[in-house]
């Protein structure tokens, strides 16, 4: 049976409980609303330690002034029971208060440069900032062993994994699989935004994803082929924000350059802002 904690020391004694048994301690961050992907980081948590524990928290300082902080779905008990289900050991379900002590205007901020002026950096000013911050607390209240991250949020996996090599986190961070929807949709809590018309319509954004992973192997250049792929999504309805392909550290590949690449792509479509991205090899 999962234990939920709402107060940190509770939360700490159990941590050093099992440590003190010589368990290893996995962790999965996420901010509610929970699915299946969600799940799935936790079973994947489990095959690299001996207990898990997750979080659940609606973090505002990761939040622009006019995104969806206010109506983002807390649904802690289907949370709470989803993760009981998925093999979770412990919940850990802070207040605002209990994370930004002296409030969220007066905190402490943790930035981590170069990686996070790009793309998701570039389009969401400050969000990256509020991501390093809340991770960096999370790291420091549950001192897990390791810790597991959706590869969909790809940029932000790279941003964890810069924060704790440059900040020596003894942690070992676990990048985990997309996990998709029957017609290819990246799972996401914002899908649940999408009416039936346009969930079918995101489908396309996986399609563009791997059209582009084709085009670059197959030669073409990086330039043309992010160009039509931000032709297809706005002639489909979408808004892109970029469609673009990139080193694995998000870096721009030179002409004809081969190796590992990732297609990134970023999209409204009606009122969600949805990203997907596909690791590839040209």
């Amino acid at each position: 049976m999962i234990e939920t904690f709402t107060e940190l020391h509770g939360l700490r004694e159990r941590v050093r409980g099992w440590k003190r048994d010589g368990l290893r301690v996995a962790f999965v961050p996420t901010m509610g609303n929970l699915h299946d992907g969600h799940f799935s980081l936790v079973k994947r948590a489990r095959e690299h330690a001996d207990r898990v524990v997750a979080s659940v928290f609606v973090n505002p300082t990761q939040f622009g002034p006019n995104e969806d902080f206010a109506r983002y779905p807390r649904t802690p008990e289907a949370d709470a029971s989803g993760l009981d289900a998925a093999g979770c050991d412990a919940l850990w379900l802070p207040s605002v208060e209990t994370m930004y002590p002296y409030g969220v205007e007066a905190t402490v901020r943790v930035q981590v440069p170069a990686v996070t002026q790009t793309l998701e950096g570039a389009s969401r000013p400050g969000h990256f900032d509020g991501v390093a911050t809340v991770v960096s607390r999370l790291f420091n209240q549950v001192q897990p062993d390791v810790a597991v991250f959706g590869r969909k949020d790809y940029q932000q996996l790279a941003v964890v994994r810069y924060l704790v090599r440059d900040l020596a986190f003894p942690i070992e961070i676990v990048g985990a699989d997309i996990i998709r929807e029957a017609n290819g949709l990246a799972m996401s809590s914002r899908n649940q935004y999408l009416s039936d018309d346009e969930r079918t319509q995101a489908a396309l954004i996986s399609r563009c994803l791997g059209a582009m992973a084709e085009a670059i192997a197959s030669g073409q250049p990086r330039e043309a082929v992010e160009a039509q792929a931000v032709q297809r999504l706005a002639e489909a309805g979408f808004q892109p924000d970029y469609a673009v392909v990139r080193r694995p550290d998000l870096t721009e590949p030179a002409g004809g350059e081969t190796g590992s690449m990732v297609a990134l792509i970023a999209a409204r479509l009606g009122r969600t802002r949805l990203i997907d991205n596909l690791e590839f090899t040209a």
